[in-house]
């Protein structure tokens, strides 16, 4: 079974992506939450960009770097909005990644390497509705990421909310977080 690396969202590590790493390991995976953000938590999302805004998104990466370090047996990495910049970073230049999951975001591929690795195989999830995926141009990211990968899914769930896997927050959508862990634990399943 993958090793995982989950990195959490802007608000911080929250009891819901604690839930979603709980429901992981549920289902037989070993899975890492390391801390970003200096063990704080925000009540918002501007809340928690102020201070990744002084924190710096390089600094982010690096902590996301220095946790693969730590758990050097991680193979898949999985990043909630913010936390797609350092799992996608390790998915694109760490020798041994086979899959990425990221939820709530993506990045152009630019950022890290000049292509996606090709066999790093990518699984991405979204409202298709939320401005935070769609206005920001994070879908365009997304779709590039998954048409260089071998193996490369992108969903869109109906709805415009942007956390919507994090059970303690007000974006919260059961339905479409059901889905996107059962889609998950499939995508783990085969790798």
């Amino acid at each position: 079974m993958p090793t995982i690396l989950l990195f959490h969202h802007v608000q911080g590590l929250t009891p819901g992506v604690i839930a979603f790493a709980d429901a992981l390991r549920a289902a037989g995976h070993s899975v890492h939450t390391p801390e970003l953000l200096d063990g704080r938590q925000f009540a918002s999302i501007p809340d928690g960009m102020a201070y990744l805004q002084q924190l710096g998104f390089g600094t982010v990466i690096a902590r996301g770097s220095e946790a693969a370090g730590v758990h050097a047996e991680a193979d898949v990495v999985i990043g909630m909005s913010m936390g797609v910049l350092p799992a996608q970073y390790l998915a694109q230049t760490r020798v041994g990644m086979r899959g990425a999951v990221f939820l709530h975001g993506a990045v152009p591929v630019s950022e890290f390497s000049p292509a996606w690795p090709r066999q790093v195989a990518v699984q991405i999830h979204a409202m298709e509705g939320d401005p935070e995926f769609v206005a920001s141009g994070d879908i365009d990211a997304a779709r590039d990421i998954v048409a260089q990968a071998e193996n490369g899914e992108m969903f869109l769930y109906p709805g415009s909310a942007h956390l919507f896997t994090d059970n303690s927050l007000a974006d919260y959508d059961a339905t479409a977080a059901a889905l996107v862990t059962e889609r998950v634990l499939g995508f783990l399943a085969k790798l």
